[in-house]
């Protein structure tokens, strides 16, 4: 199997299954001399981890990192930075019903057609459970790239959608309630609509929207490597995200040029920020803002009709623990994965001219 790093420079490599004794990662090209915080890198993972609330999976994994190499008297040394996160709260029995069929939607049967054989328990290597090991290294990032601030919130579950811009919402509202939307009124109603598609035995999607402050110009490269391009695909390799927008997005689409160029001040900085942070590829020194949507989890309780490995039409009903709605804990992996393209565009940047 390949394609499991990511990275040019700050490059990250993870492996494990949902089911196996422990994932974890491999973090490739980090300067040294970071004074790290390990007490912040724990903190975005239990942001992630399963069972904190009642709206999520009810799985219940501490999800302790242990750091095997790479950090000296808590300081990184330049080596690669060792992690493994160990599995402890597995019930492979829940999944032995889809031993051999496959649930509509899921990579059940892509995986199986791939490589010819499948880790069925909670998905193996294609479970959700692989990006811890990616909180981890974007937690590590985010301290690297301080001063910059990469915060994620909520925006959006089912129709309830949060209309205030990234640039007027608090921030400091969004870990105050299990759904992690920064306006209270619309969390609760978020919260109820979650409580009431997992009654049905259904689930829902929605929208996580990120932005990040104090952005160096020259983050990016013009061509292939545009950095809106990098935070797409890191965006897009995450579980169930369906899609990617940033800055005016699609709603661009229905402006005049006369409308939408951001025009710019004496200082380089510009008077309105359609352009979502990033011209040409290249971060502008202003907010970066996007936009990334997550289609509902495809394990349902409600009996729906599929097929088996022999092709044969067959009934099947989900079980064991799974999230009627996955944004909540998707917020820190989406910070985690900003903050990897960005690392390693800081990097990258430090090549660009004498």
């Amino acid at each position: 199997m390949s394609g499991n790093t990511f990275g040019t420079l700050f490059k990250l490599a993870t492996f494990g299954e949902s089911h196996g004794p422990a994932i974890g990662g491999v973090i490739d090209g980090c300067p040294s001399g970071i004074q790290l915080d390990l007490n912040a890198i724990q903190l975005d993972l239990n942001r992630r981890k399963p069972g904190q609330s009642a709206i999520v999976t009810q799985r219940k994994e501490p999800d302790e990192v242990t750091i095997f190499s790479g950090i000296f008297e808590g300081k990184t040394t330049g080596t690669p930075i060792g992690f493994a996160i160990h599995n402890t709260n597995q019930k492979s029995k829940d999944y032995s019903h889809i031993k051999d069929y496959y649930r509509p939607s899921h990579a059940d049967y892509v995986y199986d057609e791939k490589y010819g054989i499948r880790d069925y328990r909670g998905g193996g290597r294609s479970s959700a459970r692989e990006t811890a090991s990616r909180v981890v290294a974007g937690a590590i990032a985010k301290q690297f790239l301080a001063p910059m601030s990469i915060n994620a919130y909520v925006s959006a579950v089912g129709k309830l959608s949060l209309d205030t811009h990234p640039s007027e919402v608090d921030l400091s509202y969004v870990e105050e309630n299990p759904v992690r939307c920064p306006d209270i009124k619309m969390a609760a109603a978020m919260e109820s609509l979650i409580k009431q598609i997992r009654k049905e035995g259904d689930t829902i999607g929605g929208v996580v929207t990120c932005i990040i402050k104090n952005v160096p110009v020259g983050l990016g490269e013009p061509a292939f490597d545009k950095l809106h391009a990098e935070l797409g695909k890191a965006m897009l390799s995450i579980n169930a995200v369906k899609g990617f927008e940033y800055g005016s997005g699609f709603l661009g689409t229905q402006m005049k040029g006369s409308e939408h160029n951001d025009l710019f001040n004496s200082d380089g900085t510009t008077q309105t920020n359609r352009s979502g942070g990033i011209q040409g590829g290249v971060s502008n020194g202003m907010d970066i803002y996007f936009n990334v949507a997550f289609k509902p989890v495809a394990t349902i309780m409600q009996n729906q009709q599929t097929i088996n490995s022999k092709g044969e039409q067959v009934s099947m009903q989900g079980k064991g623990r799974h999230d009627p709605c996955v944004v909540p804990r998707a917020v820190p992996i989406v910070e985690a994965m900003a903050a990897l393209v960005l690392a390693d565009f800081s990097l990258r940047k430090r090549t660009n001219k004498i």
